[in-house]
């Protein structure tokens, strides 16, 4: 078993609790991360709200003429 250094953070990480991060595109290996399991849950995470698209609940406003604003969630 070696300690290799988390590539984000640099400190010594045990193989059997290393995670690698491989990014490819059309088969083509593009880049690789060997981290620690801190440095991959931020990465998770950090994936998680780059990638998911907005949650933000959209607000539609019908006008029915001299009556009040109807908001549709």
């Amino acid at each position: 078993m070696t300690d290799d250094p988390c590539d984000a953070c640099g400190e010594p990480v045990a193989d059997a609790l290393a995670r690698t991060v491989r990014l490819t595109v059309d088969r083509s290996q593009i880049d690789a991360q060997r981290l620690c399991p801190e440095c991959f849950a931020d990465w998770i995470h950090r994936y998680k709200t780059e990638m998911e698209p907005d949650t933000e609940t959209q607000q539609f406003v019908e006008e029915d003429g001299d009556a009040d604003d109807i908001i549709i969630d």
